[in-house]
């Protein structure tokens, strides 16, 4: 289904074959991951091949010229720029995407930002013949949302669940409990062949997938009470840029 109902009107466009370029029942899904040193955030393209319909999932203002000559290189159209949540570590570059080439900036209407779509559980955003699927998955904030393509190949867990890791539930309204049950039962239900795409990685990890995840990762293969009492121990520094991120995320989208 759309976005709260949302009807967009076809758009056609040619893109030539590319690196990048994966087959699925038909379908050639174009995808790109993307890396920013400063905060160590992953942005992802993912395109339809044949209409060039294109998504961006968690986009950086500092690198979001790359991604606009990325797009334009390729003949994509935007559909979405899409946050995973409200980022405490870098500004989002979703608002310089929109304005530069239309489409539309996408978030958890949990969130409280504001942008042209709030998401929540069971929205899908179809990019040609591709969709999306929105799975909430809060606790590192009341807004994280994990994206799912239509055939449960790949997921983007944003900040929730992190290459061994996860992300920290001690600002934003985290909770540490309700972090480790939106993974145990929005990611580690997917199939384990399913490919783990995180926000960030710290340790040169690009990828990882749910049977890893479910098997290997030291926090989420905790008890609950231990995964509780693991997170709220950690003593980690206040994100660097925090006090400008986010208000400048809370108008995802919206801003110049």
């Amino acid at each position: 289904m759309w976005p709260r109902h949302l009807r967009l009107p076809s758009i056609p466009a040619a893109i030539a074959t590319a690196r990048g370029l994966a087959t699925r029942a038909g379908r050639q899904l174009l995808f790109r991951q993307l890396f920013e040193a400063s905060s160590c955030s992953y942005t992802y393209l993912l395109a339809d091949a044949a209409s060039g319909d294109a998504v961006v999932i968690d986009p950086v203002l500092e690198t979001a010229p790359r991604d606009l000559r990325l797009l334009r290189e390729l003949g994509l159209r935007l559909r979405y720029a899409v946050n995973t949540h409200c980022h405490a570590d870098h500004i989002t570059g979703s608002g310089t995407l929109r304005g530069a080439l239309g489409g539309l900036s996408a978030i958890s209407g949990a969130s409280g930002a504001q942008a042209d779509l709030l998401l929540g559980e069971g929205d899908e955003l179809p990019f040609g013949a591709f969709a999306l699927r929105v799975r909430a998955s809060p606790g590192h904030t009341p807004g994280c949302l994990t994206l799912v393509l239509d055939d449960a190949s790949m997921a983007f867990t944003g900040d929730a669940l992190l290459v061994r890791g996860c992300g920290r539930t001690d600002f934003q309204q985290g909770c540490p409990r309700t972090l480790y049950r939106s993974v145990h039962e929005k990611i580690f239900t997917l199939p384990d062949s399913c490919l783990v795409y995180p926000a960030h990685d710290y340790q040169g990890h690009t990828v990882s997938t749910v049977g890893e995840e479910r098997r290997l990762n030291p926090r989420l293969t905790l008890s609950p009470d231990e995964f509780v009492a693991l997170m709220e121990g950690l003593r980690l520094p206040r994100p660097r840029l925090m006090d400008v991120a986010i208000p400048a995320n809370l108008r995802c989208g919206i801003q110049d």
